[in-house]
């Protein structure tokens, strides 16, 4: 695959990803949304379902890992060139960036609506994580087991797979992987929001800073850095743990 296959598959099918996940979660917060207090449990479904679709989307093109951890997690294990990540990461950021924008544009009204409801909220929880709990040792940790849980399970299922850069043919490995993510929103969402995914984060908290959302709040910078790091250091573990304990 070429250096624009990737950036373009990532883009597309990180977009589908954020569009979904953001999608669900202003669903769920917004007033004025027929989906209003649905639940985490909807709320995770919906994610799981954005990286079914936007896995299955991008797969021919860029092998559709969405996922900045998933990258740098292949290429440590070998799947993925080191010469490529940066045309993945690039794809990835800016798909999740414009997924972000059309999940606005979707939900324009509900926004609109926000600047003069009485229950109105601040909004950056909608497009990026915010921890239960305010505690930068536990959030970290959280996020780091969090992101071993996914890399593991996705390098056992499809580690090794050159054809495909990593996520498999579009097929059953991409419907496991989504369940997988449904899993741990789950098992292990409840502290932080489980970013488990940079560009998630940080590519919509970007455009919630530059958006002209009504009354929307802090875009939390402060907080920034944790769902970026975390899941980049839980990544190199997963892989690192399954190079030792499948490869050698």
């Amino acid at each position: 695959m070429s250096n624009g296959d990737i950036f373009v598959g990532e883009l597309i099918g990180t977009a589908i990803l954020i569009l979904f996940g953001a999608g669900v979660v202003a669903g769920v917060l917004l007033s004025h949304s027929k989906a209003r207090d649905a639940g985490w449990v909807v709320i995770t479904f919906g994610w799981g379902f954005g990286v079914l679709a936007g896995a299955y989307t991008s797969a021919p093109l860029s092998g559709g890992q969405i996922n900045p951890a998933v990258t740098l997690g292949f290429a440590i294990e070998g799947t993925t060139e080191w010469e490529d990540v940066p045309y993945y990461i690039l794809g990835q950021m800016v798909g999740a960036f414009l997924g972000a924008v059309l999940c606005w544009l979707l939900y324009y009204g509900q926004f609109d609506a926000n600047k003069t409801d009485e229950n109105r909220m601040e909004t950056v929880g909608i497009f990026s994580t915010r921890p239960a709990i305010y505690n930068w040792w536990q959030n970290l940790l959280t996020e780091i087991i969090a992101t071993v849980a996914l890399m593991l399970p996705i390098l056992a299922l499809v580690g090794g797979d050159k054809h495909v850069a990593g996520i498999g043919d579009a097929g059953l490995p991409v419907l496991l992987i989504a369940f997988l993510v449904v899993g741990i929103g789950m098992s292990l969402g409840g502290p932080t929001g489980y970013a488990i995914n940079p560009a998630r984060d940080l590519g919509p908290r970007i455009a919630h800073a530059l958006m002209p959302i009504p009354r929307k709040g802090t875009s939390e910078w402060s907080y920034a850095w944790i769902p970026v790091a975390g899941p980049l250091i839980g990544a190199a573990i997963g892989a690192g743990i399954y190079n030792l304990a499948f490869k050698l």
